[in-house]
């Protein structure tokens, strides 16, 4: 069995490889798609998280298989590398050992423990790791409603901020967009410590989906980020719009 594999579909437009340490995620985030993809509930995939079986084993050994591949692993797609087990298990820290070891690109895709990242920073910057940090909201009240046991808006900044200063490519994956002024409060807040912008928008909830003026949305957002000078991918699902 393979541990890391080619995304399909949207989570493509993020990374060409991904590998997930955990199966289940604590973080609660509302807007959750990995219950989905994994056929359970929300409920349970968010009540408890534990490590993939022989997940280091495997890992390994799919490191060294690739070993000279110039793709980039992202750690995770269905749960945070972050996330409090984390703290016990240390299943990313490993991860982020084995392919150092191996000289495999790699990056990290979090909304998780701010502590826990900022110990792994030399780790990081020895295994050429991008960190990526998942922010859509600027007040935390609004992070609370949304994903309420990740970590706190100010602390994501933090760790943006000291990784950019520790000269770690720092990367922002601005989705999903539920709040369009949020969103553009986030690009002005982090834009002095970000390298790379992912945007896209909310999807599977048309409740809140047929709020939003995604066409205005992504009219504001090219034209705020052009004007820092910041580089940054749209997603298809909302590049969509601009020919609307």
């Amino acid at each position: 069995m393979n541990v890391i594999y080619e995304p399909r579909g949207r989570a493509r437009e993020y990374s060409e490889l991904a590998c997930n340490l955990y199966r289940g995620c604590t973080h609660g985030c509302r807007y959750c798609y990995a219950p989905a993809c994994m056929r359970t509930t929300g409920e349970k995939w968010h009540a408890k998280a534990e490590p993939r079986k022989d997940i280091l084993s495997l890992l390994e050994k799919d490191a060294q298989r690739l070993r000279g591949d110039t793709r980039s692993i992202l750690f995770c797609f269905l749960s945070d590398p972050y996330q409090p087990l984390e703290r016990t298990e240390r299943l990313t820290r490993q991860a982020l050992e084995i392919v150092s070891k191996h000289n495999l690109n790699n990056q990290v895709l979090t909304k998780g423990c701010a502590d826990l990242i900022m110990e792994d920073m030399d780790l990081m910057k020895t295994a050429r790791t991008q960190l990526g940090m998942t922010l859509c909201f600027a007040a935390d009240d609004a992070r609370r409603e949304w994903e309420p046991n990740a970590s706190a808006v100010d602390d994501r900044l933090n760790v943006l901020k000291t990784a950019h200063k520790a000269g770690i490519f720092t990367w922002v994956s601005l989705e999903p967009v539920i709040d369009p002024d949020q969103a553009l409060a986030v690009i002005h807040m982090a834009h002095p410590y970000v390298n790379f912008w992912k945007v896209g928008k909310l999807n599977h909830m048309k409740e809140y989906e047929r709020n939003v003026n995604w066409a205005k949305f992504l009219v504001d957002a090219e034209t705020l980020l052009t004007k820092l000078g910041a580089k940054y991918y749209i997603k298809n699902d909302l590049r969509a719009f601009s020919m609307r």
